[in-house]
């Protein structure tokens, strides 16, 4: 378990570090964020160890430091997608950091990236040729991530505790996410307990313009239901040899 945030629009290097504070029980193992003022932009990570202690450090940058990522979660494929990309060209520092093969399966495969992977995450990847951040959670919601746009700022986080830490963010109850609470017993995306806060849903993608805070959020995946039942005739003789027999019950 690892802790992700960062924001974008306005903000300082003491409100991200704030956020960050806030998820230091997701990450006790290691901390790290990086910060620009010219757009504003802020890249935070409280690491749990799982895979490569020493080439994991986060945020990560690729080698030419125009994509960076913070990453909570572990990529099952890893080990294939890293053959698959080196036999594309690709070169890798580590030698078994899943983070690492983030960075380069997004630019093979652009924002198509997550339909290759097998796992669980939440990450966003700074782009800064396409001057975007890309957020994404994996198919069934294991990882969990939070964004809002409020008063021309974005942020997002791990947690409603650390979104909330950002002074731009505004937490108001919502009593549309009460009500779904109290009916169904749980919160369901996009909804979180904070009116203007929102759950990114699980197999979905956030893109964002950083410089405009344009944006856009698509399903990449969804489970499909498929029913294999034999058609059944019904005949009025069978109909009221039913209900005969629940009378005679």
């Amino acid at each position: 378990m690892c802790g992700i945030t960062g924001f974008t629009g306005h903000g300082t290097k003491s409100n991200g570090l704030a956020m960050m504070r806030s998820l230091f029980h997701r990450g006790p193992d290691a901390d790290g964020f990086w910060m620009q003022h010219d757009p504003i932009l802020f890249m935070g990570h409280q690491r749990l160890s799982i895979l490569d202690h020493d080439g994991g450090a986060q945020p990560m940058w690729s080698d030419d430091h125009r994509l960076c990522v913070v990453f909570n979660g572990e990529i099952y494929n890893h080990l294939q997608l890293r053959k698959s990309l080196i036999n594309k060209g690709f070169t890798f520092r580590s030698d078994h950091s899943d983070t690492e093969v983030l960075l380069y399966a997004y630019r093979q495969w652009g924002m198509d990236m997550p339909e290759q992977l097998n796992g669980m995450w939440a990450f966003a990847i700074l782009d800064l040729d396409r001057t975007c951040l890309f957020l994404s959670r994996d198919r069934f919601g294991q990882k969990p991530l939070y964004y809002s746009f409020q008063n021309q700022v974005f942020a997002f986080s791990s947690e409603l505790k650390s979104i909330i830490q950002h002074p731009g963010i505004h937490a108001n109850i919502s009593k549309k996410a009460l009500m779904k609470y109290y009916a169904y017993g749980y919160i369901p995306a996009p909804y979180s307990l904070y009116e203007t806060i929102y759950k990114l849903p699980a197999g979905h993608n956030l893109w964002i313009d950083y410089r405009s805070l344009s944006h856009k959020k698509w399903a990449y995946w969804d489970y499909e239901i498929n029913f294999h039942a034999k058609k059944i005739r019904f005949h009025k003789n069978n109909s009221r040899i039913g209900q005969n027999n629940l009378w005679t019950l």
